[in-house]
């Protein structure tokens, strides 16, 4: 990030189940809480101004559109990885 960008933050949440959802968003000092909240608890970061720039414009609480699928499941598999953790695999077989 340059010295004359605006710090911005997008906090998502993802359940496995559902489209991942917005639920924090904020520039300069908000977005400097947002990321202090998040290492404190250990989640994930990854830097991407492009696309924390779209996601700020969404309201909190709405869904990610379908249009961002991609992008967002390349984030949450990023986040998967450097977390050393692996999704658990859901068996929709019947029996």
């Amino acid at each position: 990030m340059s010295e004359n960008e605006t710090l911005r933050a997008i906090a998502l949440q993802y359940d496995g189940e559902n489209a991942p959802i917005v639920t924090a968003s904020g520039e300069g000092a908000i977005a400097e809480e947002i990321i202090r909240v998040a290492r404190e608890h250990g989640v994930p970061l990854r830097e991407d101004v492009m696309l924390a720039a779209l996601l700020s414009e969404l309201e909190l609480g709405e869904d990610i559109p379908p249009l961002l699928y991609r992008v967002i499941a390349e984030v949450i598999a990023y986040t998967y990885i450097i977390s050393g953790k692996m999704p658990v695999a859901k068996d929709n077989s019947a029996a």
